[in-house]
């Protein structure tokens, strides 16, 4: 642990937001997780649907740097990819 004060605060501070980007990410996997079912499921309008609203939110996160903008256009070029061969 840190011993000058501001230290101590940005300990605490860094792990604060890395809980906070953790949960994000963990939101970013469960809507990839629904438009699989989806696309399992060979329902083509829900499986469009849940990645329009997976699109949002990673490009959201992307311009925000919780996730790299290539590993967010790579998500979406694969599902929207395995939703076009449904």
């Amino acid at each position: 642990m840190a011993n000058i004060k501001s230290s101590k605060k940005n300990a605490v501070l860094s792990e604060k937001r890395r809980k906070c980007n953790a949960s994000k990410r963990s939101i970013i996997k469960t809507f990839m997780k629904k438009v699989y079912f989806f696309i399992k499921e060979k329902e083509k309008k829900k499986a469009y649907k849940e990645f329009c609203v997976f699109q949002s939110i990673v490009d959201k996160y992307a311009i925000k740097g919780i996730i790299h903008t290539n590993k967010a256009a790579r998500y979406k070029s694969i599902l929207i990819k395995n939703i076009k061969q449904i």
